[in-house]
Protein backbone atom coordinates (compact mmCIF):
# COMPACT_ATOMS: atom_id res chain seq x y z
CA UNK A 1 0.00 0.00 0.00
CA UNK A 2 1.23 3.48 -1.11
CA UNK A 3 0.94 6.33 0.95
CA UNK A 4 2.24 9.72 1.18
CA UNK A 5 4.37 9.92 4.01
CA UNK A 6 5.25 13.58 3.83
CA UNK A 7 4.91 13.66 7.41
CA UNK A 8 6.20 11.05 9.93
CA UNK A 9 4.55 11.91 13.85
CA UNK A 10 6.29 10.00 16.30
CA UNK A 11 4.72 8.93 19.94
CA UNK A 12 6.93 11.02 22.00
CA UNK A 13 5.97 9.29 25.07
CA UNK A 14 3.87 6.22 25.67
CA UNK A 15 0.73 8.16 27.89
CA UNK A 16 -1.15 6.55 30.12
CA UNK A 17 -2.85 3.67 31.29
CA UNK A 18 -6.44 3.76 32.83
CA UNK A 19 -7.41 1.08 35.25
CA UNK A 20 -10.37 0.34 37.14
CA UNK A 21 -10.06 0.37 41.02
CA UNK A 22 -11.66 -2.32 41.69
CA UNK A 23 -11.24 -5.20 39.08
CA UNK A 24 -8.27 -6.67 39.25
CA UNK A 25 -8.25 -8.42 35.84
CA UNK A 26 -9.82 -6.02 33.61
CA UNK A 27 -7.55 -3.41 32.06
CA UNK A 28 -8.08 -1.10 28.53
CA UNK A 29 -5.74 1.53 27.41
CA UNK A 30 -5.87 5.07 26.10
CA UNK A 31 -3.23 6.34 24.07
CA UNK A 32 -3.03 9.50 22.53
CA UNK A 33 -0.59 10.48 19.75
CA UNK A 34 -0.24 14.70 19.34
CA UNK A 35 0.26 15.74 15.46
CA UNK A 36 1.30 18.76 13.94
CA UNK A 37 -1.44 19.18 11.51
CA UNK A 38 -0.72 19.49 7.47
CA UNK A 39 -2.34 22.37 6.85
CA UNK A 40 -1.60 25.36 9.71
CA UNK A 41 -4.83 26.25 11.43
CA UNK A 42 -6.34 29.63 13.29
CA UNK A 43 -8.52 28.00 15.82
CA UNK A 44 -7.54 26.66 19.46
CA UNK A 45 -8.26 23.40 21.07
CA UNK A 46 -11.24 22.79 22.60
CA UNK A 47 -10.89 24.05 25.93
CA UNK A 48 -11.79 22.42 29.03
CA UNK A 49 -15.12 24.72 29.60
CA UNK A 50 -16.66 24.16 26.20
CA UNK A 51 -16.08 20.10 26.55
CA UNK A 52 -18.21 20.14 29.76
CA UNK A 53 -20.46 22.01 28.47
CA UNK A 54 -23.83 20.13 27.27
CA UNK A 55 -23.93 19.47 23.86
CA UNK A 56 -26.50 20.73 21.43
CA UNK A 57 -28.76 17.99 20.68
CA UNK A 58 -28.51 16.36 23.74
CA UNK A 59 -31.95 15.34 25.16
CA UNK A 60 -32.74 13.80 28.88
CA UNK A 61 -33.69 10.27 29.23
CA UNK A 62 -36.97 10.87 30.03
CA UNK A 63 -38.05 13.24 27.48
CA UNK A 64 -39.74 11.11 24.30
CA UNK A 65 -37.69 11.27 21.22
CA UNK A 66 -39.99 11.96 17.71
CA UNK A 67 -41.62 8.09 16.80
CA UNK A 68 -39.54 7.62 13.10
CA UNK A 69 -41.40 6.55 10.25
CA UNK A 70 -40.21 3.33 9.15
CA UNK A 71 -38.41 3.56 5.30
CA UNK A 72 -38.49 0.81 2.60
CA UNK A 73 -35.79 -1.35 0.89
CA UNK A 74 -35.48 -2.64 -2.52
CA UNK A 75 -34.94 -5.78 -2.20
CA UNK A 76 -32.22 -6.54 -5.22
CA UNK A 77 -30.48 -10.22 -6.67
CA UNK A 78 -28.89 -12.11 -3.91
CA UNK A 79 -30.66 -10.37 -0.59
CA UNK A 80 -31.60 -12.54 1.88
CA UNK A 81 -33.70 -11.56 4.79
CA UNK A 82 -31.00 -12.29 6.88
CA UNK A 83 -28.54 -9.60 4.76
CA UNK A 84 -31.12 -7.39 4.63
CA UNK A 85 -31.71 -7.54 8.48
CA UNK A 86 -27.48 -7.01 9.02
CA UNK A 87 -27.64 -4.15 7.12
CA UNK A 88 -29.88 -1.84 8.66
CA UNK A 89 -29.19 -2.90 12.07
CA UNK A 90 -32.07 -4.75 12.91
CA UNK A 91 -33.17 -8.59 14.06
CA UNK A 92 -34.65 -10.99 11.94
CA UNK A 93 -37.74 -10.64 14.13
CA UNK A 94 -38.17 -7.41 13.60
CA UNK A 95 -37.90 -7.15 10.32
CA UNK A 96 -40.21 -9.89 9.89
CA UNK A 97 -42.89 -8.43 11.97
CA UNK A 98 -42.68 -5.05 10.03
CA UNK A 99 -43.68 -7.30 6.67
CA UNK A 100 -45.84 -10.23 7.93
CA UNK A 101 -47.22 -10.41 4.27
CA UNK A 102 -44.16 -11.51 3.10
CA UNK A 103 -42.26 -14.57 2.72
CA UNK A 104 -38.20 -14.80 4.04
CA UNK A 105 -37.74 -17.77 2.00
CA UNK A 106 -39.79 -16.26 -1.65
CA UNK A 107 -38.80 -12.67 -1.74
CA UNK A 108 -38.51 -11.44 -5.03
CA UNK A 109 -36.45 -8.73 -6.63
CA UNK A 110 -37.99 -5.31 -6.64
CA UNK A 111 -40.37 -6.13 -4.14
CA UNK A 112 -40.67 -3.61 -1.27
CA UNK A 113 -39.67 -3.76 2.80
CA UNK A 114 -40.36 -2.03 5.48
CA UNK A 115 -37.04 -1.78 7.55
CA UNK A 116 -38.34 -0.59 11.37
CA UNK A 117 -35.87 2.08 12.25
CA UNK A 118 -36.91 1.88 15.72
CA UNK A 119 -38.41 -1.63 16.52
CA UNK A 120 -40.34 -2.82 19.93
CA UNK A 121 -38.91 -4.79 22.90
CA UNK A 122 -40.51 -8.04 21.35
CA UNK A 123 -39.18 -9.81 24.72
CA UNK A 124 -41.44 -7.79 26.55
CA UNK A 125 -38.95 -7.17 29.59
CA UNK A 126 -38.15 -3.84 31.33
CA UNK A 127 -35.08 -1.75 30.19
CA UNK A 128 -33.29 -1.01 32.71
CA UNK A 129 -32.19 2.54 33.85
CA UNK A 130 -29.16 2.99 32.16
CA UNK A 131 -25.80 4.21 34.21
CA UNK A 132 -25.43 7.82 33.69
CA UNK A 133 -22.58 9.08 31.76
CA UNK A 134 -21.23 12.42 30.16
CA UNK A 135 -21.67 13.00 26.29
CA UNK A 136 -19.10 15.64 25.10
CA UNK A 137 -20.12 16.43 22.20
CA UNK A 138 -22.23 15.13 18.95
CA UNK A 139 -20.90 15.53 15.70
CA UNK A 140 -22.44 14.70 12.13
CA UNK A 141 -21.51 14.41 9.07
CA UNK A 142 -23.37 14.12 5.81
CA UNK A 143 -21.46 11.42 2.78
CA UNK A 144 -21.66 12.10 -0.71
CA UNK A 145 -23.78 9.39 -1.21
CA UNK A 146 -26.77 11.29 1.71
CA UNK A 147 -25.76 9.11 3.88
CA UNK A 148 -24.79 10.34 7.31
CA UNK A 149 -22.16 9.47 9.98
CA UNK A 150 -22.87 10.50 13.62
CA UNK A 151 -20.45 10.50 16.48
CA UNK A 152 -21.37 10.59 20.11
CA UNK A 153 -18.42 11.19 22.32
CA UNK A 154 -19.19 9.49 25.21
CA UNK A 155 -17.37 9.82 28.44
CA UNK A 156 -16.86 7.50 31.95
CA UNK A 157 -16.92 9.71 34.97
CA UNK A 158 -16.75 6.80 37.43
CA UNK A 159 -13.83 4.60 38.68
CA UNK A 160 -15.31 1.48 37.36
CA UNK A 161 -15.20 0.04 34.43
CA UNK A 162 -18.39 0.82 31.69
CA UNK A 163 -19.53 -1.86 29.51
CA UNK A 164 -22.83 -1.79 27.06
CA UNK A 165 -22.86 1.86 26.54
CA UNK A 166 -25.57 2.73 23.45
CA UNK A 167 -27.51 5.94 23.04
CA UNK A 168 -30.12 6.66 20.35
CA UNK A 169 -29.55 8.96 17.56
CA UNK A 170 -32.71 10.48 16.19
CA UNK A 171 -32.15 13.13 12.59
CA UNK A 172 -34.65 15.13 12.36
CA UNK A 173 -34.95 18.04 9.17
CA UNK A 174 -35.62 21.45 9.55
CA UNK A 175 -39.26 21.17 10.44
CA UNK A 176 -38.15 19.01 13.27
CA UNK A 177 -39.50 16.31 11.90
CA UNK A 178 -38.13 12.39 12.45
CA UNK A 179 -35.91 11.45 9.34
CA UNK A 180 -34.48 8.65 10.91
CA UNK A 181 -33.40 6.80 14.02
CA UNK A 182 -30.46 4.33 14.97
CA UNK A 183 -28.81 2.99 18.03
CA UNK A 184 -25.09 4.31 18.00
CA UNK A 185 -22.48 1.89 20.02
CA UNK A 186 -18.77 1.93 21.17
CA UNK A 187 -16.39 0.69 18.86
CA UNK A 188 -15.47 -1.82 22.28
CA UNK A 189 -17.07 -3.42 24.49
CA UNK A 190 -16.29 -1.36 27.83
CA UNK A 191 -15.12 2.06 28.65
CA UNK A 192 -12.14 2.93 31.23
CA UNK A 193 -12.53 4.99 33.77
CA UNK A 194 -11.86 8.43 32.85
CA UNK A 195 -11.55 7.82 29.56
CA UNK A 196 -13.79 8.90 26.00
CA UNK A 197 -14.62 6.92 23.24
CA UNK A 198 -16.99 7.91 20.47
CA UNK A 199 -20.70 5.92 20.19
CA UNK A 200 -20.92 5.34 16.25
CA UNK A 201 -23.85 5.26 14.05
CA UNK A 202 -24.00 5.52 10.16
CA UNK A 203 -27.47 6.64 8.47
CA UNK A 204 -27.75 4.78 4.95
CA UNK A 205 -29.40 7.38 2.32
CA UNK A 206 -31.39 9.88 1.61
CA UNK A 207 -30.62 11.57 4.60
CA UNK A 208 -31.06 15.74 4.23
CA UNK A 209 -28.02 17.78 4.19
CA UNK A 210 -29.35 19.70 7.08
CA UNK A 211 -30.41 16.96 8.96
CA UNK A 212 -29.68 17.36 12.88
CA UNK A 213 -29.34 14.93 15.41
CA UNK A 214 -30.93 14.56 18.89
CA UNK A 215 -29.19 12.33 21.02
CA UNK A 216 -30.56 10.39 23.90
CA UNK A 217 -28.24 8.01 26.28
CA UNK A 218 -29.93 4.19 26.35
CA UNK A 219 -27.74 2.12 28.40
CA UNK A 220 -24.72 1.61 29.90
CA UNK A 221 -23.51 -0.55 33.24
CA UNK A 222 -20.49 -0.40 35.61
CA UNK A 223 -18.41 -3.44 35.48
CA UNK A 224 -18.28 -5.75 38.55
CA UNK A 225 -15.16 -6.21 40.26
CA UNK A 226 -13.07 -9.51 39.19
CA UNK A 227 -14.77 -9.58 35.90
CA UNK A 228 -12.76 -12.58 34.39
CA UNK A 229 -14.17 -11.64 30.52
CA UNK A 230 -11.67 -8.91 29.60
CA UNK A 231 -7.80 -9.21 30.50
CA UNK A 232 -5.23 -6.68 31.07
CA UNK A 233 -3.46 -5.10 27.98
CA UNK A 234 -1.93 -1.94 27.21
CA UNK A 235 -0.41 -0.61 23.78
CA UNK A 236 2.98 0.81 23.18
CA UNK A 237 5.64 1.68 20.38
CA UNK A 238 2.77 3.65 18.28
CA UNK A 239 3.72 5.43 15.06
CA UNK A 240 1.07 7.50 13.23
CA UNK A 241 1.50 8.88 9.50
CA UNK A 242 -0.53 10.88 8.04
CA UNK A 243 -0.97 11.35 4.27
CA UNK A 244 -0.45 14.83 2.63
CA UNK A 245 -3.97 16.33 2.40
CA UNK A 246 -4.10 15.30 6.60
CA UNK A 247 -7.71 13.41 5.79
CA UNK A 248 -6.25 9.70 6.39
CA UNK A 249 -3.95 7.73 8.30
CA UNK A 250 -1.10 4.89 8.65
CA UNK A 251 -1.21 3.79 12.43
CA UNK A 252 0.76 1.06 13.82
CA UNK A 253 1.88 -0.07 17.08
CA UNK A 254 2.13 -3.01 19.65
CA UNK A 255 -0.49 -4.41 22.30
CA UNK A 256 1.27 -5.98 25.38
CA UNK A 257 -0.45 -8.75 27.63
CA UNK A 258 1.11 -9.07 31.28
CA UNK A 259 2.80 -12.34 32.57
CA UNK A 260 0.51 -12.87 34.90
CA UNK A 261 -2.99 -12.47 33.11
CA UNK A 262 -4.69 -15.96 31.12
CA UNK A 263 -3.85 -15.74 27.67
CA UNK A 264 -6.25 -14.01 25.23
CA UNK A 265 -8.16 -15.04 22.24
CA UNK A 266 -9.49 -12.15 20.53
CA UNK A 267 -8.37 -8.82 20.98
CA UNK A 268 -9.44 -5.18 20.09
CA UNK A 269 -7.76 -2.10 18.93
CA UNK A 270 -9.65 1.19 18.72
CA UNK A 271 -8.39 4.60 17.04
CA UNK A 272 -10.26 7.68 16.83
CA UNK A 273 -9.26 11.01 14.98
CA UNK A 274 -9.88 14.19 16.19
CA UNK A 275 -9.20 17.19 14.17
CA UNK A 276 -7.46 20.67 15.43
CA UNK A 277 -10.26 21.69 17.68
CA UNK A 278 -11.09 18.66 19.60
CA UNK A 279 -13.87 17.19 17.12
CA UNK A 280 -14.16 13.30 16.40
CA UNK A 281 -13.76 12.70 12.23
CA UNK A 282 -13.09 9.26 12.17
CA UNK A 283 -13.32 5.90 14.14
CA UNK A 284 -11.92 2.37 12.96
CA UNK A 285 -11.35 -0.78 14.62
CA UNK A 286 -8.88 -3.22 13.99
CA UNK A 287 -9.41 -7.09 15.33
CA UNK A 288 -7.48 -9.78 15.60
CA UNK A 289 -8.64 -13.65 16.58
CA UNK A 290 -4.26 -14.72 16.30
CA UNK A 291 -4.00 -15.38 20.28
CA UNK A 292 -2.03 -13.16 22.46
CA UNK A 293 0.09 -15.50 25.35
CA UNK A 294 0.19 -14.12 28.59
CA UNK A 295 3.62 -11.86 28.93
CA UNK A 296 4.08 -11.95 24.64
CA UNK A 297 3.44 -9.07 22.64
CA UNK A 298 0.81 -8.39 19.07
CA UNK A 299 1.86 -6.26 16.37
CA UNK A 300 -0.88 -4.20 14.72
CA UNK A 301 -1.91 -1.62 11.84
CA UNK A 302 -4.77 -0.22 9.81
CA UNK A 303 -6.22 3.26 8.31
CA UNK A 304 -7.96 5.71 9.71
CA UNK A 305 -9.94 7.75 7.47
CA UNK A 306 -11.24 11.23 8.50
CA UNK A 307 -14.94 12.50 7.28
CA UNK A 308 -14.69 15.47 8.95
CA UNK A 309 -11.64 18.04 8.87
CA UNK A 310 -7.55 17.42 9.27
CA UNK A 311 -6.57 14.90 11.20
CA UNK A 312 -4.57 16.36 14.03
CA UNK A 313 -4.53 13.55 16.80
CA UNK A 314 -5.60 10.17 17.31
CA UNK A 315 -6.12 7.90 20.19
CA UNK A 316 -6.21 4.41 21.10
CA UNK A 317 -7.99 1.77 23.10
CA UNK A 318 -7.66 -1.86 23.57
CA UNK A 319 -9.82 -4.73 24.93
CA UNK A 320 -8.81 -8.06 25.39
CA UNK A 321 -10.69 -11.16 25.88
CA UNK A 322 -9.65 -14.85 27.03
Amino acid sequence: MRLCLNFIFYLSSFLFLLTACAPQQTQSVLASVELTPFLTSTQSPTSPAEMVRTPEGLVTADAPLPSPTPFTYTVKRGDTISSIALEFGVSMDDLQAANPEISPNAMSVGQVLRIPSNPDNPSGEPTPTPVPFTIQQIECYPTADKGMWCFVLAHNDFLDFMENLSAQVTLVDTDNTTVASQTALLPLNILAADTSLPLTVFFPPEIPFDARPKVQVLTAIRLLPNDERYLPATINNTLVQVNADGRSAYVRGVVLLPGPARDAAEIWVAGTAYDEVGHVVGVRRWESKAGLSAGGNLPFEFMISSIGGTIARVEFAVEARP
